[in-house]
């Protein structure tokens, strides 16, 4: 695991202390990990975020089975007052006795529609869509086929007693080896609770992928974590998955740690 630490995360370590000292008049830090579904917040404009994390993830259904460690890692910078630019990608993936580079990165945007309105699930969500595009970019035996975009909307309620819910539709587009290319849907849902002023957790269930078999078909998850929130700028976080089918790798677990300056 240490050929795999991400630059990103000593970055962050380097971002540290200015989060430390930042102005106690902002909100606290949103952040789009550690769960599937993305905030419909940005950053705000002149802000920057670092969301970065090291994961591990296993497959038991993949032949030969697999073990792998990634630094997922997203770059958020705010261009206006509810638009953010992305960049993202899986950065260094290690996978123990076959491949080891350097993924994919994926250029995108998020657009704050509107803020929720009341208090309940009757009321408007928060709002926000996001448009990505993940270019070949990587490593040759990581790099995928051509351009793949999707397109996501994240819906959000903050609910009575610290409960929140969020939903994410979305669609996407890949090309499979044969460089034929297709559709498919995407489909989570969280829910979270404050478990005290600093911590939270959640649950969720995710379909990253819902395609046709003859393109890998559907993927789907059960994931749980929680949140630590360091100072308003800085949040530590630890999350759980479990795949739930065999086109999913069976168990992941990840680190994370966010940054905002």
């Amino acid at each position: 695991m240490a050929r795999a630490a991400p630059l990103s995360l000593l970055i962050a370590a380097f971002l540290l202390p200015f989060a430390a000292h930042a102005s106690d008049d902002d909100d606290s830090i949103s952040t789009d990990r550690p769960d599937f579904v993305e905030s419909s917040q940005v950053v705000g404009k002149g802000r920057v975020q670092l969301e970065t994390s090291v994961q591990w993830e296993r497959d038991r259904h993949a032949d030969p089975r697999t073990r792998t460690v990634s630094t997922p890692t997203l770059l958020r910078i705010g261009v206006g007052d509810s638009t953010e630019l992305r960049i993202e990608t899986d950065g260094r993936s290690v996978t123990r006795g076959a491949t080891a580079g350097y993924a994919d990165s994926a250029l995108g945007l998020k657009w704050h529609l509107a803020d929720q309105q009341g208090e309940t699930l009757e009321g408007r969500p928060s709002l926000g869509v996001l448009l990505h595009a993940e270019l070949p970019s990587g490593s040759r035996s990581l790099r995928g086929h051509g351009v793949r975009p999707t397109l996501r909307l994240s819906a959000e309620w903050d609910l009575a007693d610290g409960y929140s819910l969020g939903v994410m539709p979305g669609l996407g587009q890949d090309s499979d080896d044969a460089g034929h290319r297709y559709g498919y849907g995407i489909l989570a849902a969280t829910l979270g609770k404050a478990l005290n002023e600093r911590m939270r957790g959640y649950v969720e269930l995710a379909a990253p992928q819902i395609a046709r078999g003859k393109h890998g078909g559907a993927q789907a998850s059960f994931d749980t974590g929680v949140t630590y929130l360091v100072n308003k700028d800085c949040q530590l976080d630890l999350s759980l998955t479990r795949g739930l089918n065999r086109r999913t790798p069976d168990l992941s677990l990840a680190f994370g740690l966010s940054v905002r300056i």
